[in-house]
């Protein structure tokens, strides 16, 4: 069956973020409930996406075949949004706590796929089945290309509220820089309309893991005087390795695994 997803903006002038105030921008036609019953024999989908969110399972390749469906009512449904604005919510109270310098130097790091961006419409694909299928990069690619991924709204709503704080927001992305053009108008077209930095991987990055290339750029960072105060990703290698930030936030990705 053909999976449809409508995705809309709302407009909104609120410049508090919590929890409840959030408002669900990515929105299917037909939200379903993350914890509709798959228990399977062997494996059950909720416990191993806490074991993949809290990083007890590593380095796996694609989702259980069994847990496609899960993941994706997950995803679709309103757990997903419910668990990403709880994450937000936690990191504007904390940053509202601290007290900047106010010498362009408070620096605040999020990653773009799947932390600022969205490519929820493009792994809703049959073919790519949430992540139970095999990684295909040049599909990937293409997608990239067309530049038309959503914001994820948390994030969105939290960049905004930084920004109002007086944090300098830096992007820091695996994707290479050939992207840059696109990327950059697609951030500004889902409302990320200003940023310090945008990092995206050079030549010189080539071989490196994930850690390892985000950790040499934030220490990059540090070493330029940015005080790295907050940074919020995806996965566990956004968040792990060298000059990390003074507190991390990850939101929820049970669909892949970067190292």
């Amino acid at each position: 069956m053909k999976l449809l997803l409508l995705f809309f903006l709302i407009a909104t002038s609120t410049i508090s973020v919590s929890a409840s105030n959030i408002p669900n921008q990515i929105h299917p036609l037909r939200p379903q409930s993350g914890a509709a019953g798959h228990r399977i024999p062997g494996i059950n989908c909720l416990s191993w996406r806490l074991a993949v969110e809290t990083d007890n399972i590593r380095d796996w390749d694609v989702v259980p075949a069994t847990c496609e469906n899960y993941v994706g009512h997950y995803m679709l449904g309103h757990q997903y949004r419910k668990d990403c604005d709880a994450a937000a919510a936690a990191a504007y109270e904390y940053a509202k706590s601290l007290k900047l310098k106010g010498d362009g130097k408070d620096a605040w790091v999020f990653d773009i796929d799947e932390t600022s961006l969205s490519n929820l419409p493009y792994y809703a694909l049959p073919e790519n089945a949430f992540g139970a299928k095999e990684y295909n990069e040049t599909s990937f690619q293409e997608w990239e290309l067309k530049g038309i991924a959503p914001p994820v709204p948390a994030t969105l709503y939290l960049y905004k509220n930084l920004l109002r704080l007086g944090y300098k927001i830096v992007f820091l992305s695996g994707k290479k820089e050939n992207l840059r053009a696109i990327t950059e108008k697609n951030m500004k077209n889902s409302g990320y309309h200003t940023w310090e930095k945008l990092i995206l991987k050079q030549s010189d990055d080539s071989g490196l893991t994930a850690l390892a290339y985000k950790s040499k750029r934030r220490t990059a960072l540090v070493k330029a005087g940015y005080r790295i105060l907050g940074n919020m990703g995806d996965q566990w290698s956004d968040i792990l390795g060298l000059n990390v930030g003074n507190r991390t936030f990850k939101l929820p990705n049970p669909m892949f695994y970067i190292a």
